[in-house]
């Protein structure tokens, strides 16, 4: 079975998802041992150390350069879709996480009392730190290469 995994899209698939997946538990004890909480929201929230997009789009496209070549066509197009998802999550959804901030800081001025009548508070932690973006990158990639080289190839 493992053996028609190996240097297919399967193991770009898998790998893309391992890497988001791990994240995504790795944000969780991170922020467990940071606030000394626990929080099972974070399994499905959007924010936080390392991202999550950043290591799925990267563990992807490393395991496409891995299996197709660094100059193949394909990993052009991976590495393409992982520059604008990481731009995407430190940029424009950090801005609107930073705008629903402080809309969330004129209602509670304005509403003191009732701002859940009004539909809630909005949500602020949208996207990423570049830190955040950096590391959840470089996570994607060493998971890439863990699955490539140890777990399938062992």
């Amino acid at each position: 079975m493992i053996t028609r995994i190996i240097d297919t899209g399967y193991e770009a698939i898998v790998t893309g998802l391992l890497s988001a997946f791990t994240a995504q538990i790795l944000k969780f004890i991170i922020f467990t041992v940071k606030t000394k909480r626990i929080n099972f929201k974070i399994f499905s929230t959007t924010g936080g150390m390392p991202s999550s997009h950043s290591a799925g789009v990267m563990g992807l496209s490393t395991s496409i350069g891995i299996i197709a070549g660094f100059d193949s066509l394909i990993f052009a197009v991976a590495i393409g879709y992982a520059l604008i998802t990481m731009y995407d999550a430190a940029g424009l959804r950090r801005a609107a996480g930073k705008t629903a901030a402080c809309l969330n800081r004129m209602m509670d001025d304005f509403y003191k009392h009732d701002v859940q009548a009004l539909g809630g508070k909005l949500k602020e932690l949208l996207g990423h730190t570049p830190l955040e973006v950096i590391a959840g990158a470089f996570y994607g990639i060493g998971v890439a290469y863990w699955v490539h080289f140890h777990l399938l190839c062992s």
